[in-house]
């Protein structure tokens, strides 16, 4: 009984350490734990709306270890390819519906040949919160279905290790009321 309390309390203790980040000797840096991708929706639905916004929603917990400097969406699917309003890109604490403070962003690009939005905080933010990006599309898609979107975080450092976080998906609807 008392080797059981023993192992027990030693599991408890390490636990109650924090994490520290992840530093390999060639300068690569990783999460010690990873974030979270919560959500990713659109403020319309409908093909074809000159209006919308989609926003991506990453949980950063406590213990990762390391400030999150940037975040990758990669369209990996969908009839087309969606085009960006870049310059109007934001991202703040908290969900779309319920928006904390602003984040700052040092860079936000996006590569049409490989459908990649890039978004580079600084600063780097820390752990502990929840942070939402906001990218607006020049329009919705023109073709209705669904739209996956491969989502990434990078670590502060050098040289980042990004981690896959998964899929983001949106859904589109073509309206007939103009058929």
């Amino acid at each position: 009984m008392f080797k059981q309390a023993f192992i027990l309390t030693s599991i408890l203790s390490l636990l109650a350490i924090p994490a520290a980040a992840v530093q390999f000797p060639d300068g690569r840096s990783s999460f010690e734990k990873a974030p979270r991708l919560v959500d990713m929706i659109t403020t319309q639905s409908s093909a074809r709306v000159w209006i919308a916004k989609y926003y991506v929603t990453i949980d950063l917990p406590s213990n990762i270890g390391e400030p999150l400097q940037q975040v990758t969406i990669q369209q990996r699917q969908g009839f087309d390819n969606i085009r960006y309003r870049i310059n109007e890109t934001v991202a703040f604490t908290g969900t779309p519906r319920r928006k904390g403070e602003a984040i700052a962003i040092k860079s936000a690009t996006f590569d049409q040949e490989q459908n990649l939005v890039t978004v580079i905080f600084d600063p780097p933010v820390p752990p502990g919160q929840t942070v939402t990006i906001g990218i607006v599309p020049t329009h919705n898609p023109d073709n209705d279905g669904v739209y996956l979107f491969g989502i990434t975080a990078f670590p502060a450092g050098e040289k980042p290790l990004g981690l896959y976080l998964g899929v983001g998906r949106l859904q589109f609807y073509l309206d007939n009321r103009f058929f």
